[in-house]
């Protein structure tokens, strides 16, 4: 009980944290004019993660940290097997994890089912802190799944499970804010991190610049696996965010019924 309330805890901490932090940079140096109304946006956002939320911690489905407790504790996993050092587990870990979701993303991309899902997030007309956590609920159970299997295929610690869902969440929150970055400190940052104006590239309008930049933590993927566009071909101020054929806003309940309509079938490679 003490691990699992510890969890929610931290995970709650970092989550209003980074909200606070990041919306507080967006209000004082904001990067790109808005388009659409923040109090809206912000309200029908929170209302997918809490919704989200809620189907998470209904107790029908084991969250990662603890299956990765109960798969540790079964001896289940390829780490279980090879016993590394703790240091290696933990490092192989995060980056293995993070992996994992830039694949994710690319299949939420270009496999019309799951894109009808994921066009929720890119429907936002605006990018910034709270697009984060504009995902359907549908498409987080099926994330979940996928790193419950990967947990369950590699044996990762609890621990690093943990860490990673923090740093997934925090830097999710970090590079979609609509914050100003000096460029040299970009040009230094997306060394390593995804940055808020290389993944705003992502949510562009033209679907040849929004198939790119599929990274959430590290730009490492996209560099290496040939997805990787520096700048928008309009420049940050010209480009254009969402998808063609949604320009209004949708409110939560349009949001939650939009993979389930007629709209919901066109394929992201059309636009």
């Amino acid at each position: 009980m003490e691990t699992v309330f510890n969890e929610k805890t931290l995970r709650m901490a970092s989550f209003f944290g980074m909200l606070v932090w990041m919306g507080a940079w967006e209000y004082g140096f904001k990067r790109k004019k808005r388009v659409d109304s923040t109090f809206k946006r912000w309200l029908n956002n929170l209302g997918m993660v809490a919704i989200s939320n809620l189907l998470l911690q209904s107790g029908v489905i084991m969250l990662p940290v603890s299956f990765a407790a109960y798969t540790q504790s079964r001896g289940m996993g390829l780490f279980s097997q090879i016993n590394p050092p703790v240091w290696a587990e933990w490092i192989a870990a995060l980056v293995i994890l993070d992996f994992i979701i830039y694949l994710q993303h690319i299949l939420f991309h270009f496999v019309p089912v799951l894109w009808r899902l994921h066009q929720v997030h890119h429907s936002d007309l605006d990018i910034d802190v709270t697009t984060a956590i504009r995902f359907h609920p549908v498409e987080i159970i099926i994330s979940l799944f996928i790193k419950l299997t990967a947990v369950a295929a590699f044996g990762f610690p609890p621990g690093a499970v943990l860490l990673f869902e923090i740093v997934l969440n925090a830097t999710a929150m970090f590079n979609h804010a609509n914050i100003y970055i000096p460029a040299g400190a970009d040009r230094f940052i997306r060394g390593i991190l995804i940055t808020p104006d290389m993944h705003r590239v992502h949510h562009s309008v033209i679907m040849k610049e929004s198939n790119t930049n599929f990274g959430f933590c590290l730009s490492l993927w996209d560099r290496l696996c040939g997805t990787y566009t520096a700048q928008p071909g309009a420049g940050h101020d010209g480009m254009t965010i969402g998808l063609g054929y949604v320009r209004k806003h949708k409110s939560l309940i349009q949001l939650l019924i939009m993979p389930f309509l007629k709209e919901g079938s066109v394929t992201n490679k059309s636009h």
